[in-house]
């Protein structure tokens, strides 16, 4: 068992069925992490005051602040989140903001290849 302390992810998605389905697939592949759920960026940035996650899942598309600016935000204020973008939002635009902030951009739907590739990002960091 490794001594590393467990993660938190904090999974943003207005989308109660894609929230569902990453949490599923990243607690099969990561069990012992702490997973937690947002369905807007406002919730998100007010949870941070209660802990910052290590890991965030951010949907572009939601009701209130638009996820890449969320997403901003909390990268200014804590740099050392890994930040996923996921979105049906696939435009170049979307891609390169992501980049620019040091965010991984993740086309939905959620699928099994998806959560992968964003495990596969939040390795890296380890």
């Amino acid at each position: 068992m490794s001594s590393a302390p467990p993660k938190t992810l904090l999974i943003v998605d207005d989308s109660r069925v894609s929230r569902m389905m990453i949490r599923t697939l990243v607690a099969a592949r990561k069990p012992h992490w702490t997973l937690q759920e947002c369905e807007s960026g406002d919730e998100a940035l007010a949870r941070l005051a209660h802990g910052v996650p290590d890991y965030v899942t951010m949907d572009i598309n939601m009701p209130g602040t638009i996820g890449t600016d969320v997403a901003e935000r909390i990268l200014q204020a804590y740099p050392q989140v890994r930040m996923v973008v996921f979105s049906a939002n696939v435009q170049a635009t979307h891609q390169a903001r992501a980049a620019a902030m040091g965010a991984c951009f993740v086309p939905k739907p959620v699928s099994e290849r998806s959560v992968q590739q964003a495990l596969a990002f939040f390795d890296e960091a380890a």
